[in-house]
């Protein structure tokens, strides 16, 4: 089922995937002239808040966490990189160390772009930066959502949101839309809806047994889109 007139999925959920698409044929080749491929394992750390950034990602295969650490070392995640995004690119626009830090979510597939590269193909098309600025801009209103969903709804709607949320980015295109598989640890579920793990586990299975979801270890299944939509209390 698509999300489309039932609940406002860009208010909660960005991609720059259409970001490249701009680029002509030249441009694009010279971006990844110099790029270098690297497997990550499911947590594995790309890069750490605080470190100087020498250029930017861009995931070939596989899903991306970017988190923030408090003072307690409990993370909150904050976005989900999919296939085909670049991520990395804000420490290297506002010429800063990272503000913030990335990690493998599942076996993945990356592309480094150097610094150089992407700062070159940024002078040269008005359209990739155009484009670029547009994600830039609309990721700030989906955090700004995410920030008021975590000051103002309940754990039960914050699940539901996560769970919306990552549907969408599980997605395969062309394949049925039923058997959506969200593969997920409950630790990670629980530090992108800011709520404990204990909570998530509780919830889950009042979600399993009022039919919404069904669930097989770390694999979630959305049963019941509209109810999931209803619990979000979305308005």
């Amino acid at each position: 089922m698509s999300l489309s007139g039932i609940f406002p999925i860009d208010r909660w959920n960005f991609t720059t995937q259409s970001t490249l698409h701009v680029l002509s044929e030249a441009d694009h080749a010279d971006l990844l002239a110099h790029h270098s491929d690297q497997h990550y394992q499911k947590g594995d750390v790309i890069f750490r808040e605080g470190t100087v950034p020498s250029g930017i990602f861009l995931i070939k295969r596989g899903k991306v966490k970017k988190y923030k650490v408090d003072n307690t070392a409990k993370e909150q995640i904050f976005y989900v990189a999919n296939q085909g995004e670049l991520f990395g690119y804000h420490a290297v626009l506002s010429d800063e160390r990272y503000p913030d830090s990335a990690a493998a979510i599942e076996d993945s597939l990356i592309s480094f772009i150097p610094k150089e590269d992407f700062i070159s193909i940024l002078h040269r098309s008005p359209a990739f930066t155009w484009r670029l600025l547009k994600a830039l801009s609309h990721e700030f209103t989906v955090l700004t959502n995410s920030i008021s969903v975590i000051a103002q709804r309940t754990a039960s709607e914050r699940l539901a949101i996560a769970l919306i949320v990552l549907r969408e980015k599980y997605k395969v295109e062309g394949a049925d839309e039923k058997n959506i598989v969200l593969n997920i640890t409950r630790l990670d579920l629980a530090n992108m809806a800011g709520i404990a793990q204990e909570n998530v586990i509780r919830l889950l299975k009042e979600f399993k047994a009022e039919g919404i979801v069904e669930t097989d270890g770390r694999k979630i299944w959305v049963k019941d889109l509209q109810r999931l939509i209803k619990k979000s209390n979305y308005k």
